[in-house]
């Protein structure tokens, strides 16, 4: 979303992508041909070839994205997580550093670092998050881009590389790999098969529209200030099963189900590890600071996400393994 926002405004846009499972070129199409867009497959945590797009095309802004971002494979598979989101990023930082350092530090260049809420760990009832927040996560999944966060800031202690942090709440939107939690409950609802909830869905998010965090990077590199935390969040907490019951309605405005309501086939299955309750953004920094604000509202970015589902089916579907086709778990 962020490669086609810049393409489209007309920015030189290098995208690196190391194209996993959950890569997919088609969801930047739009930007292919396109004279000031360029595409490179390489993993971040080559140093060689890192460094050489750095020299070759020379930014003036690094947006720092790639991760591993799915908390159940990080229960599963933890080392990917550490190997991409914290040994990744301190590739990144180095070569950006000496980058940087051998252009003179030009004044204008930004490193951009994009993690997540979940850094902070788990809260009660009430309270949000903050920039002041005390880091204490607890998958390892979030550990991992605790420990990026960690190697950012030292970065710019340590050597005034000018880099920013930004942490976000639960995106959704368009584009998003099926087996992340609303684009679980479209397919499954549609398929006709049990919509799975962990534990009794009562663990609660805090929803921010894919676009609108967009703009909120484009408002950081714009205006933030290097060595600064910014948080973006969607205003918008809902449990886990009042956010099906969102998903469900909207489908049933859009394609009714055939026999009952899509809600009768909520299951609540066996809790994950180390499931946090809560989390809750407080984007009171973000707002003042950068003035930023979301364009959307939670409606109607739903309802532009489970349209977009149903019209591209079969973009979701190839994504899916034997196994997730027959279950939806």
């Amino acid at each position: 979303a962020l490669v086609r926002r810049l393409v489209e405004e007309g920015y030189n846009v290098l995208n690196i992508d190391k194209l996993t499972y959950a890569g997919d070129l088609s969801s930047v199409e739009s930007c292919e041909g396109q004279e000031n867009y360029q595409f490179f497959k390489e993993d971040i945590v080559n140093t060689d070839e890192i460094a050489k797009a750095f020299d070759d095309h020379r930014p003036i802004a690094i947006f720092h994205l790639a991760a591993e971002s799915h908390v159940d494979r990080s229960i599963t598979d933890p080392s990917s997580f550490i190997q991409t989101n914290f040994v990744g990023t301190g590739v990144m930082l180095s070569v950006a550093l000496d980058y940087w350092e051998r252009a003179q530090r030009p004044k204008n260049f930004r490193f951009i670092h994009v993690s997540t809420d979940e850094v902070y760990g788990s809260l009660g009832r009430e309270g949000f998050f903050t920039e002041e927040t005390p880091y204490q996560p607890r998958s390892p999944y979030s550990a991992s881009k605790a420990g990026s966060d960690h190697l950012v800031s030292a970065w710019f202690h340590t050597y005034q590389l000018p880099t920013i942090v930004t942490n976000c709440s639960n995106n959704f939107g368009p584009y998003q790999h099926p087996e992340k939690f609303i684009p679980t409950v479209i397919r499954s609802a549609i398929s006709d098969v049990a919509i799975p909830v962990y534990g009794t869905g009562e663990n609660v998010r805090d929803w921010l529209f894919v676009e609108d965090h967009v703009e909120g990077l484009i408002k950081t590199w714009n205006q933030g200030i290097p060595g600064e935390k910014y948080n973006f969040g969607g205003d918008c907490e809902l449990t886990n099963l009042q956010l099906v019951d969102h998903i469900c309605s909207t489908l049933t405005a859009l394609r009714p189900r055939e026999q009952g309501a899509y809600q009768d086939l909520v299951k609540l299955v066996s809790d994950r590890p180390g499931h946090d309750f809560r989390y809750a953004v407080n984007s009171n920094k973000s707002k003042t600071e950068l003035s930023w604000a979301r364009q959307f509202s939670f409606d109607a970015a739903l309802e532009k996400t489970v349209r977009w589902y149903l019209d591209n089916e079969a973009w979701w579907q190839a994504k899916l393994s034997p196994s997730q086709t027959k279950t939806a778990l």
